[in-house]
């Protein structure tokens, strides 16, 4: 079965899913129980990375990295320095957000 959530009819949260949602957003990472969530059967695939960033949003800059970091994103396929970008924006988003 699949659906799509539409965000403009999406349905208001009861007070019970309030007062969790709050619960856990004031615990820390540690203290979340994820034991209930089941362990990927296959590694996550990243699709589609150009479409993070516009091309014309990007800039040719010299880089060094280690080596090992470098032969594994090759090893993902075609478009490996797009994927290396999107890792590379989620620390920034993350460390923003800690700032």
């Amino acid at each position: 079965m699949k659906f799509k959530l539409d965000p403009k009819k999406a349905k208001p949260l009861t007070a019970a899913q309030r007062k969790r949602l709050t619960t856990v957003a004031a615990m820390p990472d540690g203290a979340i129980d994820y034991s209930d969530i089941p362990r990927q059967s296959r590694p996550v695939e990243w699709t589609r990375p150009g479409a993070l960033v516009p091309s014309e949003n990007k800039q040719q800059i010299t880089l060094r990295l280690d080596a090992d970091v470098v032969s594994f994103f090759r090893k993902t396929g075609k478009r490996y320095q797009s994927r290396i970008n999107a890792a590379l924006r989620e620390y920034v988003k993350a460390h923003r957000k800690s700032a």
